[in-house]
């Protein structure tokens, strides 16, 4: 069913893999350079003709091996092999979830280490996110997700200790807490959109 915003329709497009109409905002753009390659416009920024599919690997693979990018946009085009394709999309996803965590890091709305953000969700402003890094270990990962649950605050696994500790500048952590803002959404959709990708949602 498509999304309504009053009673404007939202803009529908087709995954050139699974056939299937959502809306644009549920979907990956590509666009082709001036040199007829096909690349991902993951923002949905860059101008021209845009060709979708669903956040979806399997999707994408498939608009690939069926050819579906020379049909969209009507003449030959360059387009990765399929697997190199998925790979650079992942990156491309991951960065974004890099990207904001630096930012709302620089902008000192970053609480890192798994003790400080346990002390972060039992304070009286709680933070608006907690991210849990995707390699630690089981017990401290449920130890976190079970405090943010106990608190109503929402929770993602993400990215690894290393890249943590990297975006702060200290040694790896386990997880981070945002704190309440714009950065929130922002994380929790890249986060989403990167696990829809994988197939892990």
């Amino acid at each position: 069913m498509a999304a309504h915003k009053g009673n404007v329709e939202a803009p529908q497009r087709s995954c050139l893999g699974c056939r299937i109409s959502k809306d644009k905002s549920l979907l990956l753009r590509y666009v082709q350079t001036p040199e007829m390659e096909i690349m991902p416009d993951l923002e949905s920024r860059l101008p021209g003709r845009g060709a979708y599919t669903c956040i979806n690997r399997r999707c994408l693979a498939a608009a690939i091996e069926q050819r579906q990018f020379k049909r969209s946009f009507k003449h030959d085009v360059s387009v990765m092999p399929a697997e190199q394709m998925i790979e650079h999309v992942r990156q491309q996803l991951h960065n974004r979830i890099i990207g904001l965590i630096g930012l709302a890091n620089k902008a000192g709305l970053i609480t890192g280490g798994g003790s400080m953000v346990i002390d972060a969700l039992r304070s009286k402003k709680k933070p608006g996110l907690v991210i849990v890094a995707a390699d630690v270990s089981e017990a401290i990962g449920v130890k976190i997700m079970h405090a943010a649950a106990g608190h109503n605050v929402p929770q993602r696994m993400a990215v690894t200790k290393d890249d943590i500790g990297a975006i702060l500048g200290k040694a790896p952590r386990s997880a981070i807490a945002v704190a309440s803002g714009g950065f929130v959404a922002q994380l929790i959709n890249a986060i989403d959109r990167y696990k829809n990708f994988l197939g892990e949602v």
